[in-house]
């Protein structure tokens, strides 16, 4: 049996984007053991994917805040230790960055990774073992599947599969049909005005959903309050407490639609195949754009933030596709 590794650790999007060369090489490989290395706070998504045998955390975010903290080099070294107590056929970094290589390069295995006409840092390139050529301007999903499929010995042609169940996921049905609106992002040049959230939250109103606003940090949450004072959503459950990931996915999973700017919740509804409006204002969407096997509707591009007006006649569109 192979044992296969790969090693994506962050952002959101980019473990969202990890999950179809998950689902290929489980299809190619149904009898290997598949273990997924990924930061700590991504672990609970990356634990959606039927097909992750293991999951291994990884805490570079955090530790960068204490690096020379005595209990930081113990947590690193006992990461190291799970790394190398047993070896692989393969690991496969599909970040392409020098702190995954770094991490490569500490696995017992054969180490795969993108050529220096391939990945984001070059350095990179000189812990890898293999190093295989893709397409640089590709999508991110078809990279990710594509290196995994040259590295594993396969061609990655399949239809599109997260691996993810949106019913299994939801759990039961909601109460009453509702719309998350994901307004925050990492990235404040990517961030929609305050009163375009507004004018769209009243518009899903008026259309008879509810509107659900979840957020990650605590300016979040006010900006999600702010957000639903002005439009007059009033009640509990507008603004729900923060969750984890796989919470997180079941709220989305039982929406009838999203609405969001470019952000990794965004990712997990076109996962999820949610009907989605993807609303982006300075990025572009041909390279890190939501796909998905839902309704999708992408606004917007780099340096093109919509209007209103457009993103509700967007949503107008989703809703009857769905």
């Amino acid at each position: 049996m192979a044992d296969i590794l790969f090693i994506k650790t962050s952002s959101l999007g980019d473990v969202v984007h990890h999950m179809p060369a998950i689902t290929d090489a489980r299809r190619h490989l149904p009898d290997a053991r598949l273990a997924w290395v990924v930061e700590e706070d991504y672990a609970p998504l990356a634990r959606l994917h039927p097909a992750v045998d293991d999951v291994i955390l990884v805490a570079t975010r955090r530790w960068r805040k204490s690096l020379l903290a005595p209990a930081t080099y113990r947590e690193i070294a006992r990461f190291r230790t799970s790394l190398r107590v047993r070896s692989f056929d393969a690991a496969i970094d599909t970040q392409g960055l020098l702190r995954t290589a770094l991490i490569a390069r500490a696995v017992r295995g054969v180490r795969h990774g993108y050529d220096r006409a391939s990945i984001r840092e070059p350095l990179a390139c000189r812990f890898y073992d293999v190093r295989h050529r893709v397409e640089w301007r590709a999508h991110a999903i078809p990279r990710n599947r594509a290196l995994c499929g040259l590295a594993l010995g396969y061609d990655a042609k399949h239809p599109l599969d997260y691996g993810l169940d949106r019913a299994a996921i939801a759990g039961s049905a909601a109460a009453k049909p509702y719309a998350v609106l994901i307004h925050a992002t990492a990235k404040p040049r990517k961030l929609w005005a305050d009163a375009h959230w507004v004018t769209v939250a009243r518009g899903v109103r008026d259309r008879g959903f509810d509107v659900v606003l979840p957020w990650g940090a605590s300016r979040e949450r006010l900006r999600s309050e702010k957000i639903a004072l002005a439009a007059g959503i009033e009640g509990d459950g507008h603004v729900p407490d923060r969750r984890p990931l796989d919470a997180v996915a079941a709220l989305i999973a039982r929406a009838s639609f999203v609405i969001g700017v470019d952000t990794g919740l965004v990712h997990i509804a076109a996962a999820l195949g949610v009907p989605l409006v993807a609303i982006f204002v300075d990025s572009e969407p041909g390279l890190t754009g939501p796909i998905g096997g839902g309704p999708i509707a992408v606004v917007g591009g780099k340096r093109a933030s919509p209007d209103p007006a457009e993103v509700l006649r967007a949503l107008d569109r989703v809703i009857r596709a769905s």
